[in-house]
């Protein structure tokens, strides 16, 4: 079944204009130009425009839209993965309206005010713009929805998992007898990589060469960085975490 580009307008709260500059930026092209001229749209092109609202609504770019589109041709699977996002906010936004009755019933006297209650579901991550702005908003949001759908005890088990692996790269770099590209630091490499790999929405989750660059590029970070490079005994044990995964990626596949 085809569409009108003005049903299709109508349809998805948008414009006729806004779908002919999709199509001009070839970004969503309809399924069939009539005789006359007009624009008609199939089912494919409505999952399609479907999927570019989604993600406008993320506050990417056309130009980005165009990228992630193109990088994930199965409609089905993005679909899935955004679906898990919207769900993830859905429950965020439901404990956040729990809160806020919450807050309401304790002033009107119905309840006891409880302290622990008042901000479930508010977003404490403290570096969210510096995550959107260095790998964007569907990486950002990928990921936050990955963190909370790991519950308590996942999320606890994670973050065992980063501490002991920064407690073995300090005792690794303290110790003189360990180089960057020795067996025991090519193994911390090799966990290290597979810790961030296990992130999706991240590069690291993304094709080899996108998890190498951004395996390098974190590295740098560590060194440049005070707030990661603490994380490692300081400057000198980040200096030696960027060597020693700089050694590492030379042979991943």
């Amino acid at each position: 079944m085809e569409r009108s580009i003005q049903e299709v307008a109508k349809l998805a709260g948008t414009t006729s204009r806004t779908l002919r500059h999709y199509d001009d930026i070839g970004l969503l092209p309809p399924s069939r130009i009539g005789h006359n001229g007009y624009r008609y749209y199939d089912e494919s092109a409505l999952i399609r425009l479907q999927r570019v609202l989604l993600l406008r609504e993320l506050g990417l770019g056309l130009p980005q839209i165009a990228e992630l589109i193109a990088a994930e041709a199965n409609e089905s699977r993005a679909l899935t993965t955004h679906l898990s996002l919207l769900r993830a906010e859905q429950d965020r936004l439901a404990r956040q309206i729990a809160a806020v009755q919450h807050t309401i019933n304790s002033i009107q006297g119905s309840e006891k005010l409880m302290a622990q209650d008042m901000f479930d579901g508010f977003d404490h991550t403290l570096h969210r713009d510096e995550v959107e702005q260095r790998w964007g908003k569907e990486a950002y949001a990928s990921s936050d929805a990955w963190w909370r759908g790991l519950g308590k005890e996942g999320q606890d088990d994670w973050k065992r998992r980063a501490k002991e692996l920064g407690k073995d790269w300090i005792a690794a770099a303290r110790d003189a007898g360990t180089t960057p590209g020795s067996p025991r630091a090519q193994d911390l490499a090799r966990r290290h990589v597979e810790w961030l790999t296990g992130i999706p929405g991240t590069p690291a989750a993304g094709s080899p060469e996108h998890t190498r660059a951004y395996v390098l590029g974190l590295a740098e970070m560590y060194v440049a960085d005070e707030r990661f490079a603490a994380n490692y005994g300081g400057t000198e044990g980040a200096s030696f975490v960027r060597d020693a995964l700089g050694a590492y990626v030379k042979t991943m596949p």
